[in-house]
């Protein structure tokens, strides 16, 4: 796929119109993040890992590119840029405070499962039994994002990306393939010698590797940066849209077929055999390998592609994702500790020696969801005259989906 170069001038219109289609998309990748985040029940088989390579995450980090370029982006194409440089450092503060009380919050869910629910089982889980092995080093690690609880680790890879975004913006305004060089070859770096930032107390990689997923993030920010003005980082083309289809069924094919996918394993240890390297060879989601990240682009790249949803993701039946879209962090937020809720439900369900049941999912997962929509719909309408007067700041998802240009052009 060719992509359009960005003006090298610095220049930055900031004249294109609200595009509904973040909105829409980043509300039901938190939806997704949120099914995804109370495992075992029927509607975890609905989400997009079940049909492809990537999952709601690779699409969330996308997302966070894209909106903080429209966000952000002005600031960084004519000097002083400290206003910008303030304001995204501004925003890092606000989501690692948010990050920090989410896992205080989540915490004392599963603690007190552990005191009065009768099950130990979630607290010996997902990082939070280090409580109990060296309780002063979580202490230490919890405010400085170094100790992450398993499903309250994607906001530390935000704020880590928020604070370099300051150079990623004013780079992509003015060498737009530059900043894609070293992304891409930085990426090949963490994928091939598995560096990682490290955690504490005890000294593992975090669970997704910041140096390899600031790809989606640097190539979220290019499409922002090109939709912004009204423009595509990767135009819509016959053989590009081939390509990326063909991929994308390959990949569900892949995942739901198992001839497909043990034929396609037995072709994937060939090339290890002949000497590729693991990142173009497996499907680790911490390293953001190969098969991974081109699954993500593909997707956003048809999704952006189609004329249809352009047409009408301004469509009021859209309206509950749009609204969770727009009101991205305290749904995210709200939806992470609803998610622990759930799972402490489902455990006592179970200790009282019920069967699952999809009546009971269905009042757990329907239920969070519709407080989360509640909570943004109030936040919506309080902050909706304000909403116009300035750009979206929200979390995000994949929008190489994002970024399409006026009349008739597809987003990248």
């Amino acid at each position: 796929m060719t992509i359009a170069a960005a003006p090298t001038s610095g220049s930055f219109s900031g004249k294109a119109a609200r595009d509904h289609r973040i909105d829409v998309i980043r509300g039901l990748v938190l939806i997704m993040i949120f099914i995804n985040h109370v495992p075992g029940t029927v509607y975890e088989n609905l989400t997009s890992r079940n049909f492809g390579f990537s999952d709601a995450a690779e699409a969330f980090v996308l997302l966070a590119g894209v909106s903080a370029a429209l966000a952000y982006g002005r600031h960084f194409s004519q000097p002083p840029i400290m206003q910008g440089v303030l304001r995204i450092w501004g925003r890092a503060w606000t989501l690692s405070l948010v990050h920090i009380m989410i896992s205080v919050a989540v915490l004392g869910v599963v603690a007190a499962m552990a005191r009065w629910g009768g099950s130990v089982r979630m607290i010996m889980a997902d990082n939070f039994d280090a409580i109990f092995r060296d309780p002063v080093g979580v202490f230490i690690g919890l405010p400085s994002m170094l100790h992450q609880f398993g499903y309250v680790n994607i906001l530390p890879l935000y704020v880590v990306f928020l604070l370099v975004a300051p150079a990623a913006l004013w780079a992509g305004l003015r060498r737009p393939m530059l900043l894609l060089g070293v992304s891409v070859a930085l990426w090949i770096f963490a994928g091939t010698t598995r560096i990682n930032f490290i955690t504490f107390p005890g000294l593992n990689g975090w669970f997704l590797n910041p140096l390899a997923w600031q790809m989606l993030f640097v190539i979220g920010l290019l499409v922002g940066l090109r939709l912004k003005d009204g423009a595509r980082l990767v135009p819509v083309h016959p053989v590009a849209v081939g390509l990326a289809a063909g991929y994308v069924a390959l990949a569900m094919l892949w995942v739901m077929i198992p001839s497909v996918r043990t034929l396609g394993t037995d072709g994937l240890i060939w090339l290890s055999q002949q000497g590729a390297p693991r990142l173009v060879t497996q499907f680790d989601k911490g390293h953001l390998e190969a098969p991974r990240l081109l699954h993500i682009l593909a997707l956003a790249y048809l999704v952006s592609a189609w004329p249809w949803f352009r047409a009408r993701a301004g469509w009021h039946g859209f309206w509950p994702l749009a609204v969770l879209g727009r009101q991205a962090l305290p749904v995210f937020a709200l939806g992470t500790i609803l998610s622990f809720v759930a799972r402490a439900l489902r455990e006592l369900w179970a200790l009282g020696g019920n069967t699952p049941s999809f009546l009971f999912d269905s009042m757990v997962i329907l239920g969070g969801i519709l407080l989360q929509l509640g909570l943004a719909t109030l936040r919506d309408r309080v902050r909706a005259p304000q909403r116009e007067a300035r750009p979206t700041v929200a979390l995000a998802m994949p929008s190489v989906l994002a970024a399409m240009p006026k009349k008739g052009k597809a987003a990248g």
